[in-house]
């Protein structure tokens, strides 16, 4: 029986409208103007269809949007069942599994195990809006170019600029951990949407792909799963080599997805830890498609980029870093980009929250935290030698018994530097330099102290001698 209530009659109306203007005029009045409205009794909606190959259709190709226009109109908790006539008396009921959000809702609702915040922002009806997932910190504009990543940056800006459409589909990008995949891959998402505003746009890792993919199977929505994904305009996948050793079933649903996506002039971006010929226990069919596009290595930073590097961090955390500090690090950090961004982070956290100077004394501190740093041992001669030679005095004056202003300083800076610089007890310092007893160390020691917190010409001055001390 058709439903007779002119209200829930109109609200089916509305629905086709939207319907109308999501497909072509063939596709709706194949598929879905022969649809009537048989029953809506709050919960249920009950349409009746010519036949079963209409549910076939429907469910396998538009459910994507289908379901959200359903929603909006009639209410999140409403249950589709499809009347098929198959004589005067009987009708055949399929009854789809009841649901109160929408079906990708669950999978990418944000939790600690599982999965990733939910995608779907309906400012209307006509379009689902879906979270890019995309970090706007992670531009192109922060992006230090090197020959470290050229090619990948350079292969990205063209993607952005047509994506989908160049020979860059897949573009694989792999190096080690922290040198910046994540960043360069969805510094290409958010170009993209800078460009192209109408295209579909997600980032996820691997690791929740998988864990969407399990919550559909327990769910029985696998096919909802990979409908959502298949709606995708550019899909960002970081740490693919995660898909190695997973059931047959979870590689199928993703070649499936990869393969729709491919075909239909998508771009697809994904980022890895090895080189494509070094993934294992991943279907060929899959490792044969990440090689047809093109793939880009990120190797460590040189001396040069990390310097660009340094400086680019130092200016967003607004640090004036001076040269031989930025110099300091870029020689001595050699890991990744992410250790040299965290231990400039540390350098300049320590400067601010401490009061302290940022010298090459202090970067010496910090990067023992990050790197496993050698250095010749500094001895108390060695010291003498550069105060000696920075003042221009004779080392003869220095170690007679003469008191001048000069001498005297010279001395005490001395001491200061071999306190800081070395592991030598204070009488061994004091009887190195003069012959003094410990005493007179720590009060040089002090006298130092006092002068560079008050004297900004000889803190510069004990700066300048600090760095030929340290670069033995």
């Amino acid at each position: 029986m058709i439903v007779d209530n002119p209200t829930y009659s109109d609200m089916w109306q509305n629905c086709l409208t939207q319907i109308r203007e999501q497909t072509s005029q063939e596709e709706f009045t194949k598929w879905f103007k022969p649809i009537v409205l048989v029953n809506f009794d709050g919960t249920t909606l009950q349409l009746r269809v010519p036949n079963e190959s209409y549910v076939y259709h429907i469910e396998k190709h538009y459910i994507p949007f289908l379901r959200p226009i359903i929603y909006q109109t009639f209410g999140q908790k409403t249950k589709l069942r499809y009347s098929i006539p198959n004589n005067e008396q009987h009708q055949h009921a399929f009854q789809q599994e009841s649901h109160t959000a929408t079906p990708m809702s669950k999978y990418m609702e944000q939790t600690n195990t599982a999965n990733i915040k939910n995608p779907f922002v309906i400012p209307g009806i006509k379009k689902i809006v879906i979270d890019s997932q995309l970090n706007p910190n992670y531009t192109f504009d922060n992006f230090v170019e090197g020959d470290c990543n050229r090619l990948a940056r350079s292969a990205g800006l063209s993607i952005a600029v047509n994506p989908g459409m160049t020979a860059y589909n897949p573009l694989y990008v792999f190096g080690d951990s922290g040198l910046g995949k994540t960043h360069v891959a969805q510094a290409i998402g958010m170009e993209i949407k800078q460009r192209h505003p109408d295209l579909q746009v997600l980032y996820v890792s691997m690791n929740k792909f998988q864990a969407q993919y399990t919550s559909a199977v327990l769910n029985k929505e696998v096919n909802d799963f990979i409908h959502f994904y298949q709606m995708i305009d550019v899909l960002i996948i970081d740490d693919i080599q995660e898909l190695s050793g997973n059931k047959e079933s979870t590689q199928n649903a993703f070649f499936n997805i990869f393969n729709h996506l491919q075909l239909a002039g998508k771009q697809l971006i994904l980022t890895s830890d090895k080189r494509p010929v070094e993934l294992k226990d991943i279907n060929d069919r899959l490792l044969t498609r990440f090689r047809w596009g093109l793939a880009a290595e990120l190797t460590p930073p040189d001396f040069d980029t990390k310097v660009k590097i340094i400086r680019n961090k130092a200016a967003r955390l607004g640090a004036d870093v001076p040269d031989d500090v930025v110099a300091f690090f870029a020689e001595n950090i050699n890991a990744n980009i992410r250790e040299i961004e965290g231990a400039l982070s540390s350098l300049v956290a320590n400067a601010t929250l401490l009061g302290r100077s940022i010298t090459i004394s202090l970067a010496k501190e910090i990067i023992k935290v990050y790197v496993k740093f050698t250095q010749k041992e500094i001895t108390i001669d060695h010291i003498r030698n550069v105060v000696c030679d920075f003042l221009n005095v004779d080392q003869a004056v220095f170690d007679s018994a003469k008191r001048t202003r000069e001498v005297a300083q010279a001395r005490q800076i001395a001491m200061y530097l071999c306190k800081q610089h070395t592991k030598a007890p204070l009488a061994t310092i004091g009887s190195a330099i003069g012959g003094k007893n410990h005493a007179t160390v720590l009060h040089a020691c002090k006298t130092i102290s006092n002068l560079i917190e008050t004297d900004k010409a000889f803190r510069q001055t004990m700066e300048e001698i600090e760095r030929k001390v340290l670069a033995r």
